[in-house]
């Protein structure tokens, strides 16, 4: 509705006051905008951020690491993971920690610096893949099939996140549009 809204008042507000700085949507200019980048306006690297952590959640759920209860068999995966953890944290420390680390930026800090760009889809992966290992020691992930099943487990349940992201980044780049 606010994007309805927005467009007609851009419209009429073009069409009443064509001296101001207001766009309108519905012109040739506007059109050509709001087709031209909507898959820009949405190819973010926050929308691959939710897409991923929504992936590690599901998971998390699936595998059972939420769900953990204090057996035999759950603390050996949950070792086995923590390792996993582990071995990653290591990596990572060694890859930005020594002196001229490949992850630290050209001034050798770790703000602003590749590390920093990687550092959630690092995070989901390795929440993936030792919710995996976990999944696969209690023996919930049999086949590759438990492991895509996992995976859209998460991305269904952020599909109202990606909805409600979708909708305000373009409400949000109409507004910068009609306005800027």
């Amino acid at each position: 509705m606010a994007e309805v809204a927005l467009i007609l008042f851009s419209w009429i507000w073009s069409a009443a006051f064509p001296n101001d700085q207001v766009r309108s949507l519905l012109s040739s200019e506007g059109l050509r905008w709001f087709f031209g980048h909507f898959s820009e306006i949405l190819a973010t690297p926050l929308m691959v951020n939710i897409l991923l952590m929504g992936m590690a959640y599901g998971c998390l759920r699936r595998c059972g690491v939420l769900a953990y209860s204090n057996t035999y068999r759950e603390r050996r995966a949950l070792l086995m993971s923590l390792g996993l953890l582990v071995v990653y944290a290591v990596a990572l420390l060694l890859l930005t920690i020594l002196p001229h680390a490949v992850l630290l930026s050209a001034t050798g800090h770790l703000f602003p610096s590749p590390f920093a760009s990687s550092l959630l889809p690092v995070l989901a992966f390795s929440i993936v893949t030792s919710s995996m290992l976990y999944g696969a020691v209690m023996e919930r992930i049999r086949h590759i099939g438990h492991v895509y099943d996992s995976l859209l487990d998460g991305l269904r349940s952020i599909t109202p996140f990606i909805l409600f992201y979708i909708l305000f980044m373009q409400i949000y780049e109409s507004i910068r549009f009609v306005f800027g």
